[in-house]
């Protein structure tokens, strides 16, 4: 328990960038805009209490995830035929536990260790967009509709990437694909490299039981917290952004909607936790919910700190295609979600 207190004080006193950036906002309102303290405090305390629910059962669930060893069943989705391997690896992909920057040391370990590039890249396209966590925050800030097409829309990009790479390959493209001196992943791809048992009853081994309790409290304070700051700046968003001007740029369902969120989601994106009270927000001023998925779907890949570490990862032909797919599928699942949506 000592250990948990002296985690969680690190975590929240620390120098974290979202607590600093939360405070930093906050000092400014203090000081241009004291009348918008208050309302925007009580803003993101009442958002943050709608939520808790979802938040409660997100960090139960990724706390089961890694206390049970889930996510080592990464290793088993990388074999057969490449077309399998990319099917299953679109789908697993949608379904892990992975964010866009903590995926990046497996997809490193991956690639170190040979694995099929276009079953990779099926992965990697696909993990960040949608996790089991994310679907239930999602559920319960956009609705059901909207998380149960964004995880679609996760393994069709997935899908789209992993062929074309395959296509790519067969006509004789990418030599060598990671950068000179790129190691094999760290830490991180120790699900690869040694892949451990799954115990799905983990609270009969206390090592499990204080995995879960400290995996628990890293994903509570690392969610409380960027929900904290998406909340403190959709009380912003909706107390100073005009409505009309909302609706003149993404406010119509069509392709110049869409396509204007695809090229804003990319450089604007903080985290996919944090964009969803904010697609939120701006959804309700007026914005198109195709436009909102398609923004969702394009920063959840191709955020600037994950787009960084792709880059320093891999040669830039497979970089290239990896925009190329993320952009491409972000834009027509954008366009296909005012069909059904």
């Amino acid at each position: 328990m000592t250990v948990l207190v002296r985690q969680m004080t690190r975590a929240a006193f620390g120098l974290d960038r979202v607590v600093m950036a939360f405070l930093a906002v906050l000092a400014l309102l203090a000081l241009a805009a004291p009348a918008q303290l208050a309302p925007s405090l009580g803003f993101t305390a009442a958002n943050l209490a709608s939520v808790a629910p979802f938040l409660v059962f997100s960090v139960l669930l990724a706390g089961y995830a890694k206390a049970s060893g889930m996510d080592n069943l990464i290793a088993r989705v990388f074999t057969g035929a490449t077309p399998q391997m990319i099917v299953m690896a679109a789908l697993f992909g949608a379904l892990s536990p992975f964010c866009s920057c903590g995926v990046i040391p497996i997809i490193a370990a991956l690639l170190a260790m040979g694995v099929s590039l276009p079953a990779v890249m099926a992965f990697w396209l696909a993990s960040p967009i949608m996790d089991p966590s994310m679907f239930v925050l999602t559920s319960g800030i956009l609705g059901a509709e909207f998380a149960l097409y964004k995880t679609f829309a996760a393994v069709a990009i997935g899908l789209l990437g992993g062929f074309a790479t395959w296509g790519v390959q067969a006509a004789g493209g990418f030599g060598d694909i990671l950068r000179p001196g790129v190691g094999d992943g760290g830490c991180g791809g120790g699900v690869v490299r040694d892949p451990k048992p799954v115990i799905w009853r983990f609270w009969h081994d206390a090592e499990r039981r204080d995995k879960f309790r400290t995996a628990s409290l890293d994903i509570a304070l690392f969610l409380a917290k960027w929900l904290a700051l998406a909340f403190l700046l959709e009380s912003l968003l909706v107390a100073w952004l005009p409505a009309e001007t909302v609706i003149r740029f993404v406010g119509t369902d069509g392709f110049a909607s869409v396509a204007m969120a695809v090229l804003v989601g990319v450089p604007a994106y903080l985290n996919g936790y944090a964009a969803l009270p904010l697609v939120a927000g701006f959804i309700d001023q007026g914005m198109a919910p195709a436009a909102g998925m398609a923004f969702l779907l394009a920063g959840g890949v191709t955020s600037l700190p994950a787009a960084m570490a792709v880059f320093a990862l891999v040669r830039l032909p497979v970089f290239a295609l990896y925009l190329a797919a993320s952009l491409a599928g972000a834009l027509l699942l954008g366009l296909g979600f005012m069909v059904v949506g």
